[in-house]
C-alpha cells in the first residue's frame, strides 16, 4: 500500500477519472516522520520500471510501485526539487532486447502553471475575450527553462480529458488534463514542439470517450486525417506594413472594389507527376480528384501566389475573395462545412504558406477577403458537434440547433463562450493572417429562426417572433470589434431578405456590416438577360427597380458561385441567341454591372466565358482561352476594370444619392436606359447609355447636363472585344437641344447589346 496517498486517489488516476491529476501526480512536499521531504508520483501504464533523475546532482532514485504495478513513487530528502527527469523502462524485462526500451522525459506534472489566468477565464465566461485564441488551443511555451507546449480546452461537461498524440502512442492515460475555472482544462507537456500531431480524448459523464480535434487548433492534418498540429503563427515575417497603413487611413467605401471570387481547389490543378516543393526543399504531392486531370494535385498557396496573383492583376480586380479556407473535411462542401475554425486548410500547404500568399497579394496591391461561416457547422465526429458529451456549441433542441436541409448544426449564440469562440475567430483572421475583410455566409439563416423550416419545426423568440435576436446581437458584436480593431476592413453580408439596416452602423441599430450583397439586383439581372431580347421591353423594371432601394444599404453587386452550379448553367450559357449574342449579352451584363452603383464581385471563370457550370472537382475550362471570343471577353473585362478604376465617378459615390442620376429609364420600347455617375468632391461625371437588344439604335438622342464634346471612353461592342465595332467615332458634340430634363443632348449611335460610356472632354470641333 502507498504510504503517501490514498488508494482511492490512485484508482481514480489509473482509471482516468481524476479531474485534477496534479493533486496526485508530480512533486509534492509532505511531512514524513517529522521531516519535510519531497514525494514524486508517476503513472506510466506501460512501464515496468521508473527511475527519477536529478541531472544537476547526477543522482538516481528508483521509484517503487506498491499499490498498482504502473503507479510509481519515491521520496527525496532534498530541500529543492527542480527539473527532475524520469527514466522510463517499458516492455517485459524477461524478454531479450528489443523487448525492453528506455526513454527519458520531463514529468508534465512538475509544471503546474496554467495557461489561463483568472482574468482570462472571467473575460471568456462573459464572452468578451477578444484574443482567447492566444490562450486556448496549443501554444509553444517554456517552464523553468524547459520548452514544451501548453494545451487549454473548454469542455465544462466532460468527466475528464486527456491529450493524445504520437508522443504518447495515442494513450489517454498518460497526459490527463486538469480542470480549472469555467470548465477549462489545461496541461503543459514538456518536450513537444512544432509539428506534433494531437487530439483530445474527451470522456462524458458516463465514461464514453470521443477523440476530438482542437477547436482552437491552428493547423490540422491533410484530410482524411483529422488530428490537430502544433504550429507557431508568429514565425512568418510579414512585408505588408505599407499596405496595412494605407488600408487603415483609406475611406474604403469611396475606393474601387471589384472582387474575384475564387475557390483555390478548382481554379487550377497541377499534374500528378509534378510534386509540390515545400519551403524546406522537401516535396509533397497532395492528391485531389480532377475530372480533366485525373489524379492531379492541388496547387499550393505559394504556387497560387505565383500564378493567381498575376492573373488577377492582369484582369484589374482589386481584391481576391477566397471561398472558405478554414479547415473542412469534405472537398465537395466547397469549404462551407468547417471543422477547424482557427486552422487554415492544409490542402494547399501550411499556415505560413497562406500568410505568404496574402503577403504577396498585398505587395501586388490586391486585398484578400475570406468567406466566413459562423452560421452552422457539420456533425463530423472529430469536430464541434456534441463536443464534451453535451450540446456544447449547438442548441440541444433540434428546432433551434439543426439545419436539416444542410445536415448541419447551429451555433448557440446565446452562450457567452460560444459567442466568444466566434467573435475571436473573426478577429483572428485579421490579426494572424492580415486579411482585409470577411464575407459572412448565409446571414439570413442566422437571422430567422424559421429559415428553411416547416411549421412546427422551429421555436419563436421570447417575444413570439421569428427573428433570432441572439444571432443579430452576435453579428453586431462581431462587426463592432472588427471595425474597432481594424479600420479600413470590409465586412460583407450575404443576406437575401429585407432585414433592415444590415449595412448600417451598430450605434444606430444596424447590424454593422459595411457592405451587403444585392441579391435582388442579381436575380433581376439574370432573369432579364435570360429572356429573348424581344421580351425585354415588357420587363424594363428589372433594370430600374434596384435604384428604388439602392440607398437603403451599402450594396455589393455579386455574380457568385451560387449562380453557376446545381443545374443553373454558366453565365455565358444563360444568355439567349447564337454564340455572338451570348458573348455580347455577357459583355453587356458585365459593363452594366461596372457602371451601376455598388461594389462588385465576380466568380472565377465568368471573366472568360466558361461554358460549363462550376465543378469543384475540376479545373476552370482554361483551354477555352485558345479561342478568340473567350480571350476577347477576358480582354474586355480587363479594359472595363481599367475604366472603373480610372474614373472616380464610377466608384467614389456608390452609396450617396448625389452619385447617380437617371437620364432616361423609361424607354422600354427600345430596352434602353441612360444615366449619369458623378465623382465625389469634383464636377467630373460620366454618361452611361445601355442598349439591351441586338438592334442598333441610330440617331438616338440622350440628354446631358453640360455643353461640350463627349468622348466615348468605353464601348462594350468594340471590335477588339468581339463586338460589331459600332460606335460614335470617338465621341459627339452636345447640342443645345433640351431633352430628358437636361439643357443639352447628344445624338448617338447605340451598338447592339452594347454599353457606351462618355465623358466630357477637351476636344475641339
Amino acid at each position: 500500500m502507498s504510504l503517501t496517498i490514498s488508494s482511492d486517489h490512485i484508482d481514480r488516476i489509473v482509471s482516468n477519472q481524476h479531474q485534477n491529476p496534479f493533486e496526485v501526480l508530480g512533486p509534492h512536499q509532505i511531512e514524513l516522520e517529522g521531516n519535510k521531504v519531497w514525494v514524486v508520483r508517476v503513472y506510466q501504464p506501460n512501464a515496468s520500471k521508473v527511475t527519477l533523475l536529478l541531472p544537476e546532482e547526477r543522482q538516481e532514485y528508483p521509484m517503487t510501485s506498491e499499490h498498482h504495478p504502473n503507479f510509481f513513487e519515491c521520496t527525496l530528502p532534498v530541500k529543492e526539487l527542480n527539473n527532475y527527469q524520469l527514466k522510463i523502462t517499458e516492455g517485459n524485462p524477461a524478454l531479450p532486447t528489443p523487448g525492453e526500451q528506455e526513454r527519458v522525459i520531463y514529468d508534465p506534472y512538475a509544471f503546474p502553471s496554467p495557461a489561463l489566468t483568472e482574468f482570462d477565464i472571467h473575460l471568456f465566461a462573459e464572452g468578451n475575450h477578444q484574443h482567447i485564441y492566444e490562450k486556448m488551443g496549443a501554444h509553444l511555451g517554456e517552464q523553468a527553462g524547459v520548452a514544451g507546449v501548453y494545451f487549454a480546452l473548454w469542455a465544462p461537461n466532460a468527466r475528464n480529458i486527456s491529450v493524445l498524440g504520437d508522443f504518447n502512442n495515442w494513450d489517454g492515460r498518460l497526459h490527463q488534463m486538469a480542470l480549472g475555472g469555467n470548465g477549462t482544462w489545461t496541461l503543459f507537456i514538456p518536450g513537444l514542439a512544432v509539428g506534433n500531431a494531437y487530439k483530445y480524448e474527451v470522456k462524458n459523464q458516463d465514461g464514453h470517450a470521443y477523440e476530438k480535434s482542437d477547436p482552437y487548433g491552428f493547423q490540422q492534418e491533410v484530410r482524411p486525417k483529422t488530428a490537430s498540429i502544433v504550429t507557431d503563427l508568429t514565425s512568418y515575417q510579414w512585408q505588408d506594413a505599407n499596405w496595412l497603413d494605407r488600408r487603415r487611413h483609406n475611406d474604403t467605401l469611396a475606393q474601387p472594389i471589384s472582387v474575384y471570387e475564387c475557390h483555390l481547389g478548382s481554379w487550377l490543378h497541377e499534374g500528378a507527376d509534378v510534386p509540390a516543393t515545400l519551403p524546406d526543399g522537401s516535396q509533397e504531392s497532395t492528391v485531389a480528384v480532377s475530372e480533366n486531370k485525373p489524379g492531379a494535385r492541388f496547387l499550393t498557396y505559394r504556387e497560387l501566389a505565383d500564378r493567381l496573383i498575376p492573373y488577377v492583376q492582369e484582369l484589374g480586380f482589386t481584391h481576391i475573395e477566397l471561398l472558405p479556407v478554414a479547415e473542412h473535411p469534405f472537398d465537395g462542401s466547397w469549404g462551407y462545412q468547417v471543422t477547424g475554425y482557427y486552422a487554415a486548410t492544409s490542402r494547399y500547404g501550411s499556415p505560413q504558406d497562406l500568410m505568404y500568399f496574402i503577403d504577396k497579394c498585398h505587395q501586388a496591391n490586391i486585398g484578400v477577403l475570406v468567406d466566413w461561416v459562423p452560421g452552422h457547422f457539420p456533425k463530423d465526429g472529430h469536430g464541434l458537434a456534441f463536443f464534451d458529451g453535451s450540446h456544447l456549441y449547438e442548441h440541444a433542441d433540434p428546432r433551434k440547433g439543426e439545419h436539416k436541409e444542410w445536415g448541419t448544426l447551429v451555433f448557440n449564440y446565446g452562450r457567452n463562450e460560444v459567442r466568444n469562440f466566434l467573435t475571436a475567430n473573426a478577429i483572428f483572421w485579421f490579426d494572424k493572417y492580415h486579411i482585409d475583410g470577411i464575407r459572412v455566409d448565409a446571414v439570413a439563416s442566422m437571422l430567422y429562426l424559421d429559415y428553411c423550416r416547416e411549421d412546427g419545426e422551429w421555436l419563436t423568440n421570447q417575444y413570439g417572433g421569428r427573428e433570432n435576436i441572439e444571432a443579430a446581437d452576435f453579428l453586431r458584436q462581431v462587426n463592432h470589434l472588427i471595425f474597432s480593431n481594424f479600420p479600413g476592413a470590409l465586412s460583407i453580408a450575404e443576406e437575401s431578405t429585407s432585414w433592415p439596416m444590415v449595412s448600417w452602423p451598430t450605434y444606430v441599430g444596424g447590424l454593422g456590416f459595411n457592405l451587403k450583397w444585392n441579391m435582388g439586383w442579381m436575380h433581376d439581372m439574370l432573369d432579364y438577360f435570360e429572356m429573348d431580347p424581344w421580351f425585354r421591353q415588357f420587363h424594363q423594371n428589372h433594370l430600374t427597380f434596384s435604384m428604388w432601394y439602392n440607398h437603403s444599404e451599402n450594396f455589393m453587386l455579386a455574380l457568385s458561385h451560387d449562380e453557376v452550379v446545381h443545374g443553373k448553367s454558366s453565365i455565358l450559357n444563360k444568355m439567349p441567341g447564337d454564340d455572338w449574342q451570348k458573348f455580347a449579352n455577357t459583355r453587356c451584363l458585365l459593363a452594366f454591372m461596372i457602371a451601376h452603383p455598388g461594389k462588385k464581385t465576380l466568380f472565377m471563370g465568368m471573366e472568360f466565358g466558361q461554358r460549363s457550370e462550376w465543378n469543384v472537382w475540376s479545373d476552370l475550362e482554361w483551354p477555352l482561352l485558345q479561342y478568340k471570343p473567350h480571350q476577347q471577353l477576358k480582354d474586355f473585362l480587363a479594359a472595363a476594370h481599367g475604366l472603373y478604376r480610372s474614373e472616380p465617378a464610377l466608384y467614389s459615390q456608390d452609396f450617396d444619392e448625389a452619385g447617380f442620376q437617371w437620364i432616361d429609364c423609361n424607354d422600354n420600347n427600345h430596352s434602353v436606359v441612360s444615366f449619369i455617375r458623378r465623382a465625389k468632391g469634383s464636377d467630373e461625371f460620366v454618361v452611361v447609355v445601355c442598349n439591351f437588344t441586338p438592334q442598333p439604335q441610330g440617331n438616338y438622342r440622350v440628354g446631358v447636363p453640360v455643353h461640350g464634346f463627349y468622348e466615348e471612353i468605353f464601348n462594350s461592342d468594340a471590335g477588339v472585344y468581339g463586338g460589331s465595332n459600332m460606335g460614335n467615332m470617338g465621341g459627339k458634340w452636345a447640342e443645345e437641344w433640351s431633352i430628358h430634363n437636361q439643357p443639352c443632348s447628344i445624338d448617338l449611335c447605340l451598338p447592339p447589346l452594347g454599353v457606351i460610356v462618355l465623358k466630357l472632354g477637351q476636344a475641339t470641333s
